[in-house]
């Protein structure tokens, strides 16, 4: 089985292709994909499947040719990662399955709809629905309860600010924090914030570490960033911006139009290999 290994500021992916889609995988395989001593490592896996080939992505065969498969390292679906597209799309470029665009976009077909990416020198942006905040509820980290918001950028997040007084660096994320399963139903990534200095050319800068469902806490969640940017900007009294959001793996642009959300930042291809399926199973 070939396979890829990409990041973006750290979130990182096994990628697998697929055109044709007759790839048997499951979730026990995504899992031991991404066990980091035992299998290659990451925080998901990104299956490279024409969308005329896969059942969730036929309905947009006829606006986008590829589909990203995105599955979570425990091996559990997700709807959207931002991150996750934009190394999608590099590895589409960087493989000459999709012609870098020249002047528009490339469609890309996921779970969450069409999203579509632009080429910028060294970063990938992509374009994805508009932020939506929609709830208040908590998180609970041990001892301490912070309120936040709720906001769905094709996938659920929970936004909560820090007090002043607590630094994010001191945050103990080897757990998930708990969050109320009737806001919540199919779970939801947390994102912790506090305020950076400012940065010349945008609206302002936040700085963010995440617990991802299904993946744990990660060095990046480029749905988050956004999640994220959409609170930002509600909190300085604006519907749409520009933010400079870093998270623990580098840093990402989130500009919030009035219809829809640019996410741009590095996406990075370290090494392709092959590997034998059956050794990933003691």
């Amino acid at each position: 089985m070939e396979f890829t290994k990409g990041h973006g500021t750290g979130n990182d992916f096994v990628i697998l292709p697929d055109p044709d889609g007759t790839l048997d995988l499951t979730p026990g395989l995504v899992a031991a994909l991404c066990d980091r001593r035992r299998g290659l490592g990451g925080d998901g896996v990104l299956r490279v499947v024409r969308a005329a080939k896969h059942p969730e992505g036929v309905a947009l065969a006829g606006e986008a040719e590829w589909f990203m498969d995105y599955w979570n390292s425990d091996g559990s679906f997700a709807e959207m990662c931002g991150n996750g597209a934009r190394v999608f799309v590099r590895y589409l470029l960087d493989r000459s399955l999709a012609a870098a665009p020249s002047g528009g976009t490339l469609p890309i077909a996921t779970r969450a709809g069409l999203v579509r990416a632009r080429v910028e020198g060294a970063d990938v942006a992509v374009e994805m629905r508009r932020p939506r905040l929609y709830d208040t509820a908590t998180a609970t980290l041990g001892g301490l309860t912070l309120p936040g918001a709720a906001v769905d950028v094709g996938n659920p997040h929970l936004v909560c600010a820090l007090p002043a007084a607590l630094e994010l660096t001191a945050l103990d994320l080897t757990r998930a924090p708990e969050v109320d399963a009737s806001t919540f139903p199919s779970g939801v990534n947390v994102e912790f914030t506090t305020p950076g200095e400012p940065v010349d050319g945008t609206d302002g800068h936040v700085l963010m570490r995440v617990y991802e469902r299904g993946s744990a806490e990660t060095l990046s969640c480029g749905t988050g960033a956004c999640a994220v940017a959409a609170v930002a900007l509600r909190d300085a009294g604006r519907d749409t911006g520009t933010m400079t959001v870093d998270v623990p793996g580098g840093r990402l642009t989130v500009t919030v139009t009035a219809d829809s959300c640019w996410l741009s930042g590095p996406a990075v291809l370290v090494g392709t290999g092959t590997l034998t399926p059956t050794a990933l199973h003691p």
